[in-house]
């Protein structure tokens, strides 16, 4: 069974920095994509930052130059560095795992943004 999990969400001060990780287990060998996407309140789910199996990266604009994703393949583990945070960065952060034989999602971590 695949499982993402999570972690890094936090309260800190604009300007601040965190690094979101978001572990991955069930027997996962590869994969097409990983992402981290995240849901303001009354917003729709957006997608932040994206790698492929290849090492393409894709941002979204408003976070290009400020936020880093990466990936530890040994760890099976990817990561959301995120710097010069501002308060409309405030969101819950969701992982997700798209490969050839499903879509999966984490459960999510909340980051806040305080001005």
């Amino acid at each position: 069974q695949v499982q993402l999990v999570e972690s890094g969400g936090a309260l800190v001060q604009a300007g601040g920095s965190l690094r979101l990780s978001c572990a991955t287990s069930g027997g996962i060998f590869s994969f097409d994509l990983l992402g981290w996407y995240r849901q303001a309140p009354g917003k729709q789910r957006e997608l932040v930052a994206h790698i492929t199996a290849s090492g393409r990266t894709n941002y979204v604009d408003s976070v290009k130059g400020r936020f880093t994703i990466s990936r530890d393949n040994a760890k099976n583990t990817v990561y959301l560095q995120m710097n010069s945070l501002k308060p409309e960065d405030t969101a819950v952060y969701y992982c997700r795992l798209l490969t050839t034989t499903g879509d999966y999602w984490g459960q999510g971590t909340q980051v806040t943004v305080s001005s």
